[in-house]
């Protein structure tokens, strides 16, 4: 089935920031003398914000050039959006910062919504305001909550297996379709 609108997730989709992920939050873990949660419990908890994830945790990669060429093919015929778990400012930034942002009708972040990941606020609130066709959306992420987001909001799912969580772990979750390469996206236009 081809999409009009492709909501995809930021870290891990877009961007590839699993290890940055990983060191930073137990960075931030030591400086405040916490013990470090451990790379598995990292990963599980990415896609969600940091205000809900680190409470939790308490006591194949993508080329720039290979990202970009997927954006400008959709952004040709197709509306392209995404919502993180990053606050908006940080998010636009880090878009802006690898060259994406141009391709983006809109970026919704966690500071957008009232309930966080695998609450589907984001997807609806840019299905609303955008007025969007659901039945012609699809939301593309690397985590389980992605997946679980979508599903809620109705919309088709779409897990992709070079960021945070493994193929075994998405399809527990029962996406609608799931890529293991960038190209792969072709099936899905």
């Amino acid at each position: 089935m081809n999409f009009d609108n492709y909501i995809f997730d930021f870290d891990g989709t877009l961007a590839n920031s699993k290890q940055c992920s990983i060191e930073a939050t137990k960075e931030a873990f030591a400086q405040f003398g916490l013990s470090e949660p451990s790379d598995a419990d990292i990963v599980h908890y990415m896609g969600i914000p940091i205000e809900k994830s680190f409470i939790e945790m308490s006591d194949r990669f993508l080329t720039e050039d290979a990202l970009n060429q997927l954006l400008q093919l959709l952004r040709k015929k197709k509306q392209v959006f995404v919502v993180s778990s990053k606050k908006t400012e940080v998010l636009l930034r880090n878009l802006d910062h690898l060259g994406l942002g141009r391709f983006i009708k809109e970026a919704i972040g966690s500071d957008k919504v009232t309930r966080y990941k695998p609450d589907p606020d984001g997807i609806n609130y840019i299905i609303q305001n955008h007025h969007l066709n659901p039945a012609r959306s699809i939301y593309i992420g690397d985590a389980i909550h992605d997946i679980q987001m979508a599903k809620a909001a109705g919309i088709k799912s779409c897990g992709v297996t070079w960021g945070a969580f493994d193929a075994k772990a998405l399809l527990r979750e029962n996406p609608d379709y799931i890529l293991n390469e960038a190209d792969e996206i072709n099936t899905i236009l």
